[in-house]
């Protein structure tokens, strides 16, 4: 959720105050980051013991549950791009998160995939240097997981964001607010949303229109 936060405030060109956001951000949703951290560890040994079980068994049975156990680390996979967004900007509950970023997965497919491909490729690219790199490979190797450790992650939470979050502003910000135009301003100029306000004019006994407040304030 830290990383989720501090991501989407740059994605949308907001400042961040880095660690102090990250921190705060992890303290604001504890309970919900941990319980879905849980939720996520036990999914994921399942999944993965799912793949390796029928990635060694034999026959017609085992190559179609490997094909299922797949399909399913792909979708759990693409539910966790938008899981810790839903959650750090939304009031939604735990079950309503992953319902949400399950839709997502179908509905940002394209996108999805893109994002997918371009984390697999930056991870393929770095393992064949070090597979090309001969007799040098445990200096590549350093070196390459120096970089990666250092870079990755942000890369990683960065491209998410820029994949994922205008399907959420699509399909779920822009419908309730376009119903509650006045709502939540600063909140929305936070996420770097457009924000048009309707003058509000007062009528005098002259029926001129008194110059429009300032609702920016």
């Amino acid at each position: 959720v830290g990383m989720a936060y501090v991501a989407r405030t740059v994605s949308r060109d907001k400042h961040s105050f880095g660690l102090s956001d990250f921190f705060e951000t992890i303290k604001k949703n504890f309970k919900q980051g941990l319980l879905a951290g849980i939720i996520n560890t036990v999914i994921l040994f399942l999944i993965t013991f799912s793949v390796w079980f029928y990635y060694t068994g034999k026959g017609t049975f085992a190559v179609i549950g490997l094909g299922i156990s797949l399909a399913m680390l792909f979708v759990f996979t693409v539910i966790n791009f938008y899981l810790w967004t839903l959650i750090i900007t939304f009031k939604f509950t735990l079950k309503q998160a992953y319902k949400n970023s399950f839709k997502f997965v179908f509905i940002n497919m394209l996108k999805n995939l893109l994002c997918l491909v371009v984390r697999i490729l930056i991870i393929a690219v770095n393992v064949a240097i070090i597979f090309l790199s001969g007799r040098y490979w445990i200096f590549v190797l350093l070196i390459e997981l120096l970089i990666l450790t250092l870079t990755y992650p942000c890369f990683n939470a960065l491209l998410i964001q820029y994949c994922t979050f205008p399907a959420i502003k699509k399909y779920i910000i822009d419908p309730y607010y376009k119903e509650h135009p006045e709502e939540d301003l600063e909140k929305r100029r936070s996420l770097g949303l457009e924000v048009e306000t309707k003058p509000k004019k007062t009528e005098t006994d002259g029926n001129t229109p008194e110059t429009p407040e300032d609702e920016s304030d």
